[in-house]
């Protein structure tokens, strides 16, 4: 007599996939400014440098060129990532005891509410149009049945 299988039979595919996904939807339309601000020789800034190199790469800059991105070093004080948003509000985030998934999943939660709805209606559109254009070019080796007139 066996125990039957309860739960998933797949793995997760790890912390770095999930980085990752969480990566695939930052954007910093609604962002004004981010200040990264830490002492490199503490021992828990690995997570701020981390988030740092992420936010700061081309293609996530490239959704708003208009926000300011710094970075402060500064003398003995916690590593925290301040946000400030187009609406006046500030966010600031303690990295200290986070990781980096954490941090990004907690930016998405508030950030990603707060974009354009346009944005997400272009999207599918684009998906739409793309789609209808990948079906008008016709059959590729097909024959074609012939039209009555």
């Amino acid at each position: 007599m066996s125990i039957p299988f309860s739960g998933g039979f797949t793995r997760s595919a790890g912390i770095y996939s999930a980085i990752g996904k969480q990566l695939k939807s930052v954007s910093l339309k609604p962002v004004k400014q981010v200040v990264f601000k830490f002492d490199p020789f503490r021992p828990n800034v690995k997570t701020i440098r981390d988030c740092m190199f992420l936010l700061s790469s081309a293609k996530v800059v490239n959704t708003n060129p208009r926000c300011i991105v710094k970075t402060e070093i500064a003398d003995n004080c916690e590593p925290t990532i301040s946000v400030t948003l187009d609406i006046g509000k500030n966010l600031l985030f303690k990295t200290e005891n986070l990781n980096t998934l954490e941090v990004l999943q907690q930016f998405n939660k508030i950030v990603v509410p707060l974009l354009p709805k346009e944005e997400e209606v272009g999207k599918i559109a684009g998906k739409i149009a793309a789609g209808a254009a990948g079906k008008a070019g016709g059959k590729a080796g097909g024959k074609s049945k012939p039209t009555r007139k």
